[in-house]
């Protein structure tokens, strides 16, 4: 172990990216001995996760739902800290709110489990025993997730096989065979308690019908062990990790675009890796990394390994040479991305005591809508089912006093054509309008009706603009979907086959889409480099 960390320490390493994972995997692998660099494009830190200020508003333009705390809870103290070191979390009560197509009174969903229980049975007798029963589901199949399948980089499957996990194939099978919706109209009749139960895959990059029913442990985690919040946005949570990598001596650097991954033939005997030693045919190996400067020059950066936090398909399509991609395009071709989306950004003049932290509108006809997003022909949902956070519900610092912040997110098909968005109306004609019903429709539904009258600050963002900005694939706004050719080892490896040297973290690798898996991305990045094979989380500290 000894020999391993000096080895370590003189392992010069590029992270790419400054997102949550580019943070969290230079903070680790700093930690563990590395010499890091951290390259970003951009002139800020967040990645998907970023920020924008205007008027006084300050708006999260990416993630906003603080679920699975105990994954930020061991990241930090792998670092030899915690969340309430770092954070400052207040628990949603209610959690969300949900407004339904053509129902006149929305469902609130509870911090408490039995109050959401007691909510189900009032809409459908005998669904709060069933709401029951599949929380225990939920729960056990979220702690199997935990300890057998998020934290392991599946380099090997000797570790699950093991009577713990052999014996629970069948019902293994059966989640990831059977659809979600199918599987939540198994426990409940009404369609609004499967759409509660149901949407959470959008969240996942899917939808109810193509996301496995395994993911139904999402619904442990916000109608059972509650939403939080983290005061000051999730901009604080960015700012903690970047702040924790910077103390372990990572340097960052921004403004800094990584133009090309440089690779070479491995000074090593033929048929072995560089660094396992394992049998394979000849790979390059790492040499470093050229980027743009803030001044546009180009700088020749030497590295043993690389870690792209950034789009994967960016990384294997743009950044590497064509002859030693691991994802060439026609891998992607075989692909299904997640959704696009149209991010609408509001400063409102007033309160809206009418909306939640978090408050969802589902439409009636949900084939129809994900058909649209997802189908072969894919056009904008109208109406949509779509997201809405005001922040300012519980953060004083986010808006003006006497105001709301006000942020949509609208589902739509992955398709940089649709267009960019823009400030005060000045985006695609195509975005604003998807932005303009979104409007209109939370203003209708949830009983607003002088709510366009009252904006004093907008912005939108299109799928032009993921793509753009972000290298987004398609211009999606998550990454690849959770779908079952998606899920698990099925959604492609951590570390370049044909690159010694070259790994990746982030959501649109394992284990996928979301801030703690990005969290959980990093982890099991470093579990890859030591070759640990192991399933569980680490040992904290490091």
């Amino acid at each position: 172990m000894e020999a391993l960390t000096r080895h370590a320490r003189r392992t010069r390493t590029v992270v790419i990216g400054g997102g949550i994972a580019g943070l969290a995997s230079a903070a680790l692998l700093a930690r563990e001995g590395h010499d890091v660099t951290l390259l970003e494009a951009r002139g800020e830190l967040g990645g998907r996760a970023g920020s924008w200020d205007a008027g006084g508003f300050r708006f999260d333009t990416g993630p906003s739902w603080y679920l699975m705390p105990e994954v930020f809870d061991h990241f930090y103290r792998l670092l030899g800290t915690s969340a309430a070191e770092q954070l400052d979390l207040s628990r949603l009560d209610p959690g969300y709110r949900v407004y339904f197509e053509a129902q006149a009174e929305p469902v609130d969903i509870a911090a408490d489990r039995e109050a959401n229980l007691r909510t189900f049975e009032r809409i459908e007798p005998g669904a709060g025993a069933a709401l029951d029963r599949y929380l225990d589901s939920a729960e056990e199949t979220y702690r199997m997730a935990v300890g057998r399948f998020l934290y392991t980089s599946f380099a090997s499957f000797r570790p699950f096989l093991d009577r713990a996990v052999i014996g629970r194939l069948g019902r293994l099978a059966r989640l990831l065979l059977q659809p979600l919706d199918r599987f939540a109209a198994g426990y409940f009749r009404d369609p609004r308690l499967r759409q509660i139960l149901g949407f959470p895959a959008v969240f996942l990059g899917s939808s109810p019908g193509r996301t496995p029913s395994m993911y139904h442990l999402m619904s442990y985690l916000d109608l059972a062990d509650g939403v939080l919040y983290p005061q000051g946005g999730f901009t604080r949570v960015i700012d903690s990790i970047a702040d924790l990598a910077r103390a372990e001596g990572v340097r960052v650097l921004t403004g800094a675009r990584v133009t090309g991954i440089r690779a070479a033939a491995p000074m090593t005997s033929r048929g072995k890796t560089r660094r396992t030693g394992a049998a394979r045919p000849p790979a390059s190996a790492v040499a470093g990394v050229n980027y743009l400067g803030p001044d546009g020059t180009t700088v020749e950066l030497d590295c043993d390994v690389v870690v792209s936090a950034a789009d994967l398909h960016h990384t294997e399509t743009e950044l590497v040479p064509a002859e030693q991609r691991t994802y060439p395009e026609r891998w992607w071709r075989r692909r299904v991305s997640g959704p696009g989306a149209v991010l609408v950004m509001l400063g409102v003049r007033g309160e809206l005591p009418e909306l939640q932290h978090h408050t969802l509108f589902f439409t009636t006809d949900w084939k129809e809508n994900f058909g649209r997003i997802f189908g072969k022909n894919p056009s904008v949902p109208a109406p949509a089912s779509f997201y809405a956070c005001m922040p300012s519900a519980t953060d004083a610092t986010v808006a003006p006093s006497g105001t709301a912040n006000l942020f949509l997110l609208v589902p739509i098909p992955a398709d940089p054509s649709l267009g960019r968005g823009g400030i005060a109306g000045a985006g695609d004609a195509a975005i604003e309008a998807i932005a303009d019903a979104a409007i209109g429709q939370l203003s209708e539904w949830a009983g607003i009706p002088d709510l366009m009258e009252r904006i004093v600050v907008r912005r939108t963002v299109g799928p032009g603009d993921f793509a753009e900005d972000l290298n987004s694939w398609r211009g999606g706004a998550l990454g690849p979907g959770h779908t079952l050719r998606q899920s698990a080892f099925l959604r492609g490896s951590n570390a370049s086959a044909r690159v010694d040297g070259l790994y990746y973290a982030g959501g649109t690798t394992i284990p996928g889409i979301g801030l703690p898996m990005c969290l959980i991305s990093a982890e099991i990045l470093l579990k890859r480099i030591r070759s640990d094979t192991s399933t569980g989380p680490l040992p904290e500290p490091l």
